[in-house]
């Protein structure tokens, strides 16, 4: 006998708008303000984990010619491509608010760190970015993951290759990267549905 096939649930998507609107609610008056900046923008940048981001290593940088080292899920290392802007805001946070943190000790290589000089915590993450989409207005469920989903989903509405989106992401196998499709089915749909005289009736 077969096994039922498992429905996969498609996660919430953030239109490229949507983001620059979450990134823009960023108060850059406050010293997290540039860290968090710099932070959002690897993460849409680069499609990483919440777990890759607050463990980015400044060892592991490669700005120069725009790339960053990524250690994933059971410890597989990447190199991933990382966008200008993203590579400014990490600039500006390196040179004018992290040289200003007293870093605790096992640190001092870790990129993102909180005030007291240590590590971000995953959790910390999620509340910077609630009170973002809450500042920008937005209603959609939205969790760090979700910059993640949107950046694969962007790649792949735009014409990226599904290997190539693979290999950012850091999927083990093609078939988890193979949801983006699906989701770019389901955007097709909604467009057609919207625009589309023949299925508006």
């Amino acid at each position: 006998m077969e096994a039922p096939k498992l429905k996969r649930t498609l996660p919430d998507i953030l239109a490229f708008e949507e983001i620059e609107r979450i990134i823009a609610a960023i108060d850059l008056s406050k010293p997290e303000g540039g860290r968090n900046k710099a932070i959002f923008e690897t993460m849409y940048s680069c499609g990483l984990r919440v777990s890759e981001v607050v463990n980015l290593r400044i060892s592991c940088l490669y700005l120069d010619v725009g790339f960053i080292r990524v250690v994933g899920k059971g410890d597989k290392e990447r190199l991933v491509p990382i966008g200008r802007p993203a590579v400014k805001y990490i600039n500006i946070y390196k040179k004018d608010i992290r040289i200003h943190i007293n870093v605790i000790e096992g640190n001092e290589d870790i990129l993102f760190l909180n005030r007291r000089g240590s590590k971000l915590s995953r959790v910390m993450i999620f509340l910077f970015l609630k009170d973002l989409v809450k500042k920008a207005g937005i209603k959609k469920n939205i969790s760090p993951h979700t910059f993640r989903h949107s950046f694969a989903t962007h790649l792949v509405e735009g014409g990226a290759d599904l290997r190539a989106v693979q290999e950012m992401l850091g999927h083990e196998s093609i078939t988890t990267t193979e949801i983006y499709t699906h989701l770019d089915r389901e955007y097709l749909r909604q467009t057609l549905h919207k625009f589309h005289p023949a299925f508006k009736q």
